[in-house]
């Protein structure tokens, strides 16, 4: 998986669609979700270090990186081909962003209050923890096996091209050079970190 998804990061490797991008890193996402879901069933305060990096990896890979990916260069582009954003899939996208967001401030506000010594806020963090990561869950399938294949649809070959070449440059300005490997090795840490 780490080797694909190395080849396929949007770095101009390859001839790779920009949905087998966001598909790969779904897959990663998965990981990540995999380890916070392992945290919920541990004692926060001896995990903290890991909810912060699981936290970390989900606030700029997954939503700063992989999001703005969907948002400003995905779904606009499949709009433009006739699909409608009311009351169609990419709204229904969208409100599960906002919606998964929500969550990640709730648990990141609430880790605070565990950092703080505040035992009641425990059950908030593994609360929020969870409705994430059924939220991604469902969200993630929706978008491979529908959205996805949908954007290929619509959205001609060309385009598809450009759109790999937008979320190189959007890499490069707003993450920074390695952005990927940090947050594979955010992913693998957790994973051995938890016995996964």
């Amino acid at each position: 998986m780490e080797q694909s998804f190395a080849h396929n990061c949007g770095c101009g490797h390859g001839a790779v669609k920009p949905t087998e991008i966001l598909s790969d890193e779904h897959r990663v996402i998965e990981r990540v979700l995999s380890a916070l879901e392992a945290l919920t069933r541990r004692p926060i305060p001896q995990a903290l270090e890991h909810w912060q990096k699981a936290l970390d990896f989900i606030r700029c890979f997954a939503d700063q990186c992989h999001h703005f990916k969907e948002e400003q260069v995905l779904f606009p582009a499949m709009e433009e081909r006739g699909i409608p954003k009311e009351g169609g899939p990419i709204g229904m996208m969208l409100l599960e962003h906002e919606e998964g967001r929500g969550y990640v401030r709730a648990m990141a506000a609430a880790l605070e209050a565990v950092a703080a010594r505040d035992r009641a806020a425990n059950e908030t963090v593994v609360q929020n923890a969870r409705a994430y990561i059924r939220l991604l869950r469902e969200h993630i399938q929706k978008e491979d096996q529908i959205l996805y294949p949908m954007a290929e649809n619509a959205i001609p070959a060309e385009e598809l091209e450009q759109m790999r070449a937008r979320f190189a440059e959007h890499e490069a300005a707003e993450m920074g050079a390695g952005t990927h490997e940090r947050y594979l090795t955010i992913a693998r840490d957790l994973e051995t970190a938890l016995g996964l």
